[in-house]
């Protein structure tokens, strides 16, 4: 007999529509429409009579989609620019203009939402320390008489005052923190990045495909978030669309130059984020060995192998020109550790971790082996953030950090059909396509030995992003190919306004949140309530976009009201103010400076046990004292 308790009536249906996310009913719609689509396929004459009217049909679209693959992408290496057409050749110059405009826009809506309020994250504060330390011509400062006063998250401050940070980003970003504008920076390298997908793809694919795979990069709004983020991850993607760029060319041509093009991109990429750039460079660094080996081989068995009459005279100085950049970069970053940690062979990222956060540690077991290292330095309610990494946290992460990538770039729903097609069409493949796959997978491999899933749960594989954007379109443009031979047009249609309503999807809670105004002041009550109001409009398929923009503003205005604080109350100048810190607010830390501590206003910490108000008198015989406890709120004159 059946139970009562949860009747199966018509009221159950209808209450799911009306309460299910609205994402996920457009996923449902377009899930029973999937059959339909494919079905109408029988009805040729129909499509073709109604659809292929005019000028226009799915025969040109599919026709200049798609261009004949060679071993690594297009078969164009006896193609000379001097044949092709005018048009031909500008083609892809207002294509790349239309791509960087795209994302320029993306990362200026994003932006006015947060309406110049200073960064968020202690990560940021500590690459404007870097880029400011780098206009001043130096690698680190000489630490304070009193230390302490100025340890500042993420710095090193142990005889030298330094960013923890490898000097990728902070050279990036120093010319654009000289012109007063550090975020015009990140806008700069996202349209940069969705420039050289669009390349990228277009070695591998042809224009159209390129321009599928740039837009796509373009109106991500991961990207677009993140490019509002004085993170590492912009200038990385630059290194390794350079990288990318040059490598698929490098074959193409069998080009020095183009070696030491990928090489310099990949040495730039390494001097941002490392773990990133290896983890993408190594599938292709296997293959190029096994096809420099496959090359020697075979002309010494006389030139038979495919690879041989292109390549193989050219392996030696290919991989010269390529290791030349990296050798030459990994010979500065070991001057630049000498200088800042007096070892080259110790990186200011190793002894930062070591001293202040052991238990956050590379690998499993991270915080039974931080226990080792638990010292006077370490930063207690911080270091403790870390959970315990174990095989079955590390595969729940990497499975939150695969989804998380999805969602912030087109969505799940698209990105596993474009996953499943890529495999049903793998032999009308390029090969590029398949090394860029790896590298996605190798990324999400070599971080998986970490217990923090990441900010937004994906930001330490932030940059497969773009490279999922290269394989959606090039799988796009492969389906549309086949789908049109075999007659299955609707398919077509079907498949595009997938990938339309999955951009619109993504960000449909941007434009609809708050009425696309600014956000005024907002606490933790605020924040939590737009959260609720936005699952209408975000769940279980789409990106988060409106909560992470909520997120991150909340912190920004906790750093802009102490800002408004200082200008308005520590007056005059020159001034100090000490900050007794909120020990339960382990994510926000009020203590930065510029790296000369010559501010007109310096902020250092409360520490009246290990140096008293009358030390730091004596020390700041020239300033005015002020204290704030954050917790309480209190904001005292000391003089």
């Amino acid at each position: 007999m059946r139970s009562s308790a949860n009747p199966l009536d018509l009221r159950s249906p209808v209450d799911w529509l009306l309460k299910s996310d609205l994402d996920t009913l457009i996923v449902l719609a377009f899930l029973v429409l999937a059959p339909v689509a494919w079905w109408m396929g029988r009805f040729r004459w129909h499509w073709k009579n109604s659809v292929s009217t005019g000028r226009w049909s799915f025969a040109r679209l599919a026709g200049w989609i798609g261009r004949l693959p060679g071993p690594i992408g297009l078969v164009s290496e006896q193609a000379s620019l001097a044949k092709e057409s005018f048009s031909a050749r500008v083609q892809p110059v207002w294509m790349s203009i239309v791509v960087a405009a795209t994302s320029l826009t993306a990362s200026l809506a994003v932006g006015a939402r947060f309406d110049d309020l200073p960064p968020a994250y202690h990560d940021e504060y500590s690459y404007l320390f870097q880029a400011q330390t780098f206009l001043a011509g130096r690698v680190s400062y000489p630490s304070h008489v009193a230390p302490r006063l100025f340890d500042q998250m993420h710095v090193l401050n142990e005889g030298q005052f330094a960013s923890r940070y490898f000097p990728g980003a902070g050279l990036w970003m120093a010319p654009f923190v000289a012109a007063g504008h550090p975020y015009w920076g990140h806008w700069l390298a996202g349209a940069i990045c969705a420039v050289l997908t669009f390349w990228i793809t277009r070695e591998l694919a042809g224009d159209a495909v390129g321009l599928i795979a740039g837009l796509l990069t373009a109106v991500s709004p991961g990207m677009a978030l993140f490019s509002n983020l004085l993170l590492a991850h912009h200038p990385t993607l630059v290194g390794l669309g350079i990288f990318l760029l040059g490598f698929f060319r490098m074959i193409r041509f069998s080009s020095w130059r183009w070696a030491l093009v990928s090489g310099s991109g990949l040495a730039f990429a390494m001097i941002c984020r490392p773990m990133t750039a290896a983890g993408v460079a190594l599938p292709l660094g296997i293959w190029f060995l096994a096809r420099a080996l496959n090359s020697m081989l075979a002309r010494r068995a006389g030139g038979g192998h495919r690879f041989s009459a292109n390549c193989s005279p050219r392996m030696g100085s290919l991989a010269t020109a390529l290791a030349l950049p990296i050798a030459i970069t990994l010979a500065g970053l070991f001057f630049y550790d000498k200088a800042v940690t007096g070892n080259g062979w110790l990186t200011p990222y190793s002894v930062y971790t070591t001293l202040h956060t052991p238990s956050h540690v590379y690998g499993f077991n991270n915080v039974e082996r931080g226990r080792q290292y638990q010292g006077p330095r370490v930063i207690e309610n911080y270091d403790k953030w870390a959970e315990n990494l174990t095989p079955a946290l590390a595969l729940e992460n990497a499975g939150t950090r695969w989804a998380a990538s999805w969602k912030w770039t087109l969505g799940l729903l698209p990105q596993s059909l474009a996953l499943c097609a890529g495999f049903v069409l793998w032999r009308r493949l390029p090969t590029g396509t398949w090394l860029v796959l790896a590298a996605i997978l190798s990324l999400h491999a070599v971080h998986i030995p970490y217990w923090f899933v990441g900010m937004e749960d994906h930001h330490y594989v932030f940059e497969s992003g773009p490279l999922w954007a290269v394989w959606m379109a090039v799988v796009t443009g492969e389906s549309i190919r086949v789908w049109n031979s075999t007659g299955h047009r609707a398919t077509c249609i079907w498949w595009v306004t997938l990938l339309a309503a999955a951009v619109a999807l993504n960000w449909a809670e941007f434009f609809l949140s708050s009425s696309g105004q600014q956000p005024g002041p907002i606490n933790r009550d605020q924040a939590n309530r737009d959260q609720l109001n936005s699952v209408q409009f975000s769940g279980q398929w789409s990106a988060p976009l409106a909560p992470a923009i909520n997120r991150i503003t909340f912190a920004r205005e906790k750093h802009g009201r102490f800002d408004s604080l200082v200008r308005q109350r520590a007056l005059p100048v020159p001034a100090l103010v000490l900050v007794e810190a909120d020990p339960a607010d382990r994510h926000i830390d009020y203590v930065a400076n510029p790296p000369d501590l010559l501010g007109p206003v310096l902020i250092a910490h409360y520490l009246p046990d290990q140096v008293p108000l009358t030390e730091v008198r004596r020390l700041f015989p020239d300033r005015k004292l002020f204290l704030y406890r954050v917790r309480q709120d209190d904001w005292r004159d000391l003089n």
